[in-house]
């Protein structure tokens, strides 16, 4: 019995990995993707791991005047503060690519802010497009999940930030 315990003891003490360790590189830092509204945030930025398991992500998929909107945000105390995407006047399509484009009426698009009081945000341009693949929209749960990717340039600094590897799992507010 002895052993028995020892073993699992090991091995539970074994499996229990963080994604927020400092051993991890790369996309083994991100968050499963997941469907469950398990309150994730991830992607890589440059391919340096940006990570929010908060779950108190600012997610909404609401209504307003017959047009649905969306948004959601991750946050990171770093100097790319937010990383989000949404949209106005769009419906979720799932399973399919949708175009991340310039912050417009009838567009989804991806954004970064900077944690720099003087500092313009960086958003997705239609002569250079994102994708955003929503996997699931639950209604009835509130879940909403999605993969996606985006390159945006610092209008502050001219440096270009490619994020790669999106992916959330969020519950949202109608």
């Amino acid at each position: 019995m002895k052993k028995l315990f020892l073993l699992l003891l090991t091995t539970l003490t074994l499996s229990c990995c963080n994604k927020d360790d400092n051993n991890c590189k790369g996309i083994d830092c991100l968050p499963l993707a997941t469907q469950t509204g398990a309150g994730t945030f991830g992607c890589l930025v440059n391919g340096e791991p940006y990570v929010d398991n908060s779950g108190y992500f600012n997610c909404f998929y609401q209504m307003v005047d017959g047009n649905y909107y969306f948004g959601i945000r991750g946050r990171k105390e770093n100097f790319i503060n937010q990383i989000g995407i949404g949209s106005e006047k769009m419906f979720i399509n799932l399973g399919t690519n949708q175009t991340l484009k310039s912050q417009q009426e009838g567009n989804f698009y991806g954004r970064i802010s900077f944690n720099c009081s003087s500092c313009v945000g960086a958003t997705t341009l239609d002569e250079n497009p994102g994708i955003i693949t929503f996997t699931k929209l639950d209604f009835q749960n509130k879940i909403v999940s999605a993969t996606f990717e985006f390159t945006v340039t610092d209008p502050n600094t001219g440096v270009v930030y490619e994020i790669t590897q999106g992916r959330f799992d969020a519950k949202f507010t109608q």
